[in-house]
């Protein structure tokens, strides 16, 4: 099953069920209230068209977004970094979403926009320290994230927070797809990749990840509850521009689409943020 929350023409959101030829209404205004199952006055079943439809963000204000650095062995390698114990964690704030064919906002303060092609997890059901099955259980499903990076800004200090924040920089969606619809079902064995211009500047496939969403939710909720509309975004593959000699940064007017098989893409402009 596919999952999307859509702006309608009156600029509110609606989480709809996507299917060949139509959009089901569910009768929440997005796909994190449908998830935490809040109380929904307006009934579902109302029907919208695929044609021209606009994608919010598919979870638009998540609880919590935590992110996970260096995670898949061959960027990793590309780093010229060790194969880490544990997954390097930090998080991010929804105030960075857009949708999948929203604008991504150049910041004028960094000469280092960089483009990260993630598999996000998206949590389903309330789960704190999850046992190997309750971490299973508690995946709702899968959606593309891209984290777009200040390099300049991350590197400043040891700490990543403050390059990964930026406004209306990081697009999320176009859907949540449920795991049986996906090779490898929790553990999704899919490709990844991102294009720049037509370019392929990332290829992979998310069987590379070092820790997987199962490993990634036991690990997360051990010392937090993860709840209906998180977001987990698994680290990226190899070939960010950052790691490449010379480095190689985005610039205002190029297009970029960040896709994962099964979950479809984000297609996304670089537009000079004011």
């Amino acid at each position: 099953m596919k999952l999307a929350t859509i702006r309608t023409a009156g600029g509110a959101t609606r989480a709809v069920r996507v299917e060949d030829d139509r959009l089901v209404d569910l009768g929440a205004a997005d796909v994190g209230e449908l998830l935490a199952g809040e109380d929904r006055a307006e009934p579902a079943g109302r029907e919208y068209s695929p044609a021209g439809a606009r994608y919010a963000p598919v979870v638009p204000r998540p609880g919590k977004i935590i992110c996970v650095g260096l995670n898949y062995r061959n960027h990793i390698l590309e780093m010229g970094r060790d194969l880490p114990e544990y997954p390097t964690l930090f998080s991010k704030y929804a105030d960075t979403l857009v949708g999948a064919e929203d604008d991504i906002m150049l910041p004028p303060e960094t000469a280092a926009f960089d483009w990260e092609c993630e598999l996000a997890v998206v949590i389903g059901r309330p789960v704190r320290r999850a046992t190997t099955a309750e971490a299973e259980g508690a995946i709702a499903g899968f959606a593309v994230l891209n984290d777009v990076t200040c390099r300049d800004w991350q590197f400043r200090t040891k700490e990543w927070l403050q390059g990964k924040n930026w406004e209306a920089t990081t697009p999320l969606g176009p859907y949540l797809v449920t795991p049986d619809e996906l090779p490898g079902g929790v553990r999704p064995k899919v490709d990844i990749s991102t294009e720049l211009d037509g370019e392929t500047v990332q290829r992979d496939n998310t069987g590379d990840l070092l820790f997987d969403p199962v490993d990634l939710v036991e690990y997360i909720s051990t010392m937090i509850t993860l709840r209906p509309g998180d977001v987990i975004a698994t680290g990226t593959p190899g070939g960010v521009g950052h790691a490449r000699k010379p480095p190689r940064y985005l610039r205002a007017g190029q297009h970029l689409v960040t896709a994962v098989d099964g979950l479809g893409r984000c297609a996304n402009r670089i537009v000079a943020d004011a």
